[in-house]
C-alpha cells in the first residue's frame, strides 16, 4: 500500500502536470528569410518550398535545443532587402553571412563560424585560360574581365586584391551565368559548395566549367539582430556549438558541395 503521504503528493504532482497553465513552454521563435540568389544556402525546390545549407542548419538547431524555432525559411527576399530587413528588426537572423566591420557594427555574429566558402572561377567549357592565381587574370587585360553580383561583398573583395577588370553589373547569379555564356565576361567569380548544382539547375551544363583554381576561401557565421535578447543569442551559440564539435556542420556542407 502506498503511504498516504505519498500518495498525496503524487496525486499532486499529476495534477500540476495536467494543469492547463503547465503545458511545455512555447518555442522562442526566431523570424528568418530565405535569401535569393545564394545558393546552395537556399535553393528553390518546387512551388513553395526552399530547400539547401541553412533550412538543413535551422532544422538541426531546433533539434539540438528544441526551444528554438525558425520560421520563415520558405518565403524569398532578395538579399540586400534581407539585409535591411535584419537591420532594421524587421526579421531576427541570417545564416551563413560574411563578416565585415560594417556588418559587424550592425548585427551579432555567433562564434564559431558555421562554413567556410570557396571562390572560384567558371568560364566558357571552350575557354583554354589555365588560371593559378590572381596574377594570371591581371595578365589577360581588357581579356580577363569578371563578373560579379552587385549588392554581393566579391565586388569589394575584388576591389581590395586590384588590378582587375570586374563587372558588377548583375543583380543575380543566375543573371551572371547568361552573361558568361553570351561573351560578356570572360570569368564568373562564385562561391563554392554548389557551384555544379547551380549551373545543372540554370541548364547550362556542358556550356560552362568551374576551374580548378581556388581563388579565395571566408568564413561565414551566424548573423543576428541586434534586438535578440542576449539569452537567446547564447541559446542558438551552445547549439552551433554543439553542432560543430559533432562533426554535422561538415556533414551538411558536404551534402550541399
Amino acid at each position: 500500500m502506498v503511504p498516504k503521504g505519498l500518495r498525496c503528493g503524487l496525486m499532486l504532482l499529476g495534477a500540476l502536470l495536467g494543469a492547463p497553465g503547465l503545458a511545455a513552454p512555447t518555442p522562442t521563435v526566431l523570424k528568418v528569410v530565405a535569401q535569393e540568389g545564394t545558393e546552395p544556402k537556399f535553393i528553390p525546390a518546387g512551388i513553395g518550398r526552399v530547400v539547401g545549407l541553412c533550412v538543413d542548419l535551422y532544422r538541426a538547431i531546433e533539434r539540438v535545443d528544441p526551444s528554438l524555432q525558425f520560421v520563415g525559411d520558405q518565403t524569398w527576399l532578395p538579399l540586400l532587402r534581407a539585409h535591411s530587413e535584419l537591420l532594421a528588426h524587421q526579421h531576427d537572423a541570417l545564416c551563413a553571412v560574411l563578416r565585415t566591420d560594417q556588418r559587424a557594427r550592425q548585427y551579432v555574429f555567433l562564434d564559431p563560424p558555421l562554413f567556410q566558402l570557396r571562390y572560384q572561377l567558371i568560364a566558357r567549357a571552350g575557354d583554354t585560360a589555365v588560371i593559378h592565381d590572381w596574377n594570371d587574370v591581371r595578365q589577360l587585360g581588357a581579356q580577363g574581365v569578371l563578373l560579379t553580383n552587385s549588392g554581393y561583398i566579391t565586388p569589394i573583395m575584388l576591389e581590395h586584391i586590384g588590378g582587375l577588370r570586374i563587372d558588377a553589373s548583375a543583380s543575380t547569379p543566375a543573371a551572371n551565368l547568361d552573361k558568361l555564356v553570351a561573351g560578356h565576361g570572360r570569368f564568373f567569380l562564385h562561391r563554392a559548395p554548389g557551384i555544379q548544382g547551380f549551373i545543372d539547375r540554370a541548364g547550362l551544363a556542358g556550356k560552362v566549367k568551374i576551374l580548378p583554381a581556388v581563388m579565395a576561401t571566408t568564413n561565414v557565421y551566424m548573423a543576428l539582430g541586434t534586438h535578440v535578447d542576449p539569452a537567446v543569442r547564447l541559446r542558438v551559440r551552445r547549439a552551433i556549438e554543439q553542432l560543430d564539435s559533432n562533426g554535422e556542420l561538415q556533414r551538411m556542407l558536404r551534402k550541399w558541395d
